[in-house]
């Protein structure tokens, strides 16, 4: 089953433009970091992490087409030795987007999971988040999925997050829950036809013990 939307497209816009100019953009600020305030050794050390960890990535992605085994050892192991960058979340989102299409969701949800917690902005986390939602749902684990939908998030995300609060209120036979929150999808984007469907339909069946009085 296909979990992930356009989302997708932004992941791809972050990976392949830190792919051309995450090396020269580190580099730039570590010049211009030495420029104003000199040789601080604690903000040189910083600034060379990123820009090693940039490197590292690079080779990682060269990798994402080629032996499937292998990039998945090598990703693993540079997500555990660069945990604390942002590259270590776009690495993880590549892993869980693999393992969803195994239909491994434990797997997916561990690597969204560490997505979530070194998510350096507000895009990236969010992306992570929905996902990790998306899995929990698949999973079964309809509260888990609500629980971790009740985290904010950009408004961006508004719309993807109200449906699958929708879905797992539907799920858990939460139906007032459950149309209130594909309400609050469509609010957010009236463009998409899939949710005013999904409201609909939850409208006739909450209709249907009343017809058949």
């Amino acid at each position: 089953m296909e979990i992930y939307q356009s989302e997708e497209q932004q992941v791809e816009a972050i990976k392949s433009y830190w792919k051309t100019n995450g090396k020269s953009i580190m580099a730039g600020l570590f010049i211009g970091l030495v420029g104003f305030i000199g040789y601080n050794k604690y903000q040189e050390s910083q600034l060379e992490t990123q820009i090693n960890a940039s490197d590292a990535y690079q080779t990682v992605l060269e990798l994402e087409n080629k032996d499937q085994a292998t990039y998945v050892s090598a990703a693993e192991k540079f997500i555990n030795e660069n945990d604390k960058t942002s590259y270590a979340a776009l690495t993880a989102l590549a892993l869980a987007k693999e393992e969803a299409k195994k239909e491994n969701w434990q797997k997916s949800a561990e690597y969204l999971t560490s997505a979530v917690a070194s998510a350096p902005n507000e895009g990236i986390k969010g992306i992570a988040t929905v996902r990790l939602a998306r899995v929990q749902v698949q999973q079964a684990e309809f509260e888990q999925a609500l629980t971790t939908l009740a985290t904010p998030l950009a408004e961006s995300f508004a719309a993807v997050a109200a449906e699958i609060k929708g879905d797992a209120f539907l799920k858990l036979g939460k139906t007032d829950q459950a149309r209130n929150a594909y309400q609050q999808a469509i609010d957010a984007d009236a463009t998409n036809p899939t949710l005013q469907m999904k409201f609909d339909d939850l409208a006739e069946v909450i209709d249907l013990p009343s017809a058949a009085k």
